[in-house]
């Protein structure tokens, strides 16, 4: 089991993320365009580098939804490969049996 503090700062990390979404899309809009300024670009890059690190897509880390680990995580089904393998043992994802041949 992960400390609870990684897996809360991870939950605030997301949040921050969808926070800031628009804004850095804008920004980062700004400072691509090509007919844009020099002033303008320079403007947005400093308030680009003024926001939250954590408002950075990516610095997440996926992470089981029942453990919390973060090494072994199957997007698909959003578990580590530890609780995958028991969920799939027990039933309770369907379509996911253990392969033999």
């Amino acid at each position: 089991m992960t400390r609870k503090a990684l897996v809360q700062r991870e939950l605030k990390r997301v949040k921050t993320v969808e926070r800031y979404a628009e804004k850095r899309s804008a920004l980062k809009k700004i400072m691509n365009d090509p007919n844009a300024s020099y002033d303008e670009k320079n403007d947005a890059r400093i308030k680009f580098q003024k926001m939250p690190r954590n408002a950075s897509p990516s610095r997440l880390r996926n992470r089981c939804a029942i453990t919390g680990r973060p090494k072994g995580f199957y997007r698909k089904f959003g578990l580590g490969r530890n609780k995958l393998r028991e969920q799939a043992m027990m039933g309770n994802i369907p379509g996911l049996h253990k392969a033999s041949w």
